[in-house]
């Protein structure tokens, strides 16, 4: 296989790819059992790619490996979110902080407009899942210009479960017209170099999506018992 780069992509890599598509789209429901022998005749591959997926996604928190019972696909704790987000509301907030002290001009911030202006492309064609991509981008590149690396490594051994409870609930929650304003107004504060005001700005947002996914995760837990 060979990726659009031209690279060649190994069996495993392929294996980890596709298995994580398969989780994130709810084809591996969370809770759900699966043999290793089953998964490798989804992918069509030999066991042994797949074991070295299946450790690489365990790793990651999205499937728990059960000596001489196979695999089972980690669900999504309203509790382990709560967590998360917590960790996640001060880390991008310092991120906005530091970022705000940067001095940026408009050419350091256009990754980050070009995202605010491709979620609100995404509301105005009803697209949740263009919106998500572009959510991500946003706060990928938020953490970025923070400079912190260890924040960003942090950020990033978060970010599957973040985007797994986002892929349950995306189709829940009302049309995220909000997090775009907020999306702006940590933008703006960040060029007009307030750092308090991007900090608290992006603390409250981070702390509304927190109740909101929440929520979310606890009536959806009721109705699947």
């Amino acid at each position: 296989m060979t990726s659009r780069s031209g690279k060649t992509v190994s069996n495993a890599q392929r294996a980890l790819h596709e298995l994580r598509a398969m989780i994130f789209s709810g084809e591996l429901a969370a809770g759900s059992d699966h043999l290793e022998s089953e998964l490798a005749a989804r992918l069509e591959m030999s066991r042994t790619p797949v074991r070295e997926a299946v450790l690489t996604l365990e790793g990651q928190g999205l499937l728990e490996l059960r000596q001489r019972k196979g695999v089972r696909i980690s669900p999504v704790s309203p509790d382990d979110m709560r967590e998360i987000y917590d960790v996640l509301t001060e880390l991008e907030s310092l991120a906005a902080e530091h970022a705000a002290e940067a001095s940026y001009d408009d050419g350091d911030l256009a990754q980050l407009t070009a995202a605010i202006d491709d979620m609100d492309a995404a509301i105005d064609a009803e697209d949740r899942e263009a919106w998500a991509a572009a959510d991500d981008r946003f706060h990928a590149e938020l953490v970025r210009l923070g400079g912190n690396q260890r924040v960003a490594s942090i950020v990033g051994m978060m970010q599957d479960q973040v985007r797994r409870a986002r892929a349950i609930t995306l189709f829940m929650r009302p049309m995220p017209v909000q997090s775009n304003e907020d999306h702006r107004l940590v933008c703006q504060s960040i060029r007009n170099g307030n750092a308090d005001v991007a900090r608290a700005t992006h603390r409250a947002h981070r702390q509304q999506s927190k109740e909101m996914l929440v929520g979310l995760l606890e009536r959806h837990r009721l109705r699947s018992l």
